[in-house]
């Protein structure tokens, strides 16, 4: 499943859902765009877990469940507990965070 936040409820997903992976990233960052697609591509590979994007400049309360220093940062989650977050615009590095947690 996949769902961009319209609203700052990121913690209420984390809570409801057994495994989360969250890419943060906002509109001008250009490597954000650039991993939205493959980000995509993992979740309808992983129907089982939720995927998340979540703008990191609208939703601060968001922001705060991981450390958000650079864009993109993707962040898992399992049974609500931030597992590992990784900085990167590279696909094997995002799907080898992503086999940590499924």
């Amino acid at each position: 499943m996949l769902q961009e936040l319209d609203q700052d409820n990121l913690t209420e997903i984390v809570s409801n859902n057994n495994i989360v992976v969250v890419q943060y990233s906002a509109t001008w960052c250009g490597n954000c765009r650039i991993m939205k697609p493959k980000f995509k591509k993992l979740a309808s590979e992983n129907e089982n877990v939720s995927f998340v994007i979540a703008d990191a400049e609208k939703f601060p309360e968001s922001r705060k469940l991981a450390t958000v220093d650079n864009l993109p940062t993707f962040a898992t989650f399992k049974d609500g507990v931030l597992l590992n977050q990784v900085q990167t615009n590279k696909f094997d590095v995002l799907k080898e965070l992503v086999d940590e947690v499924i």
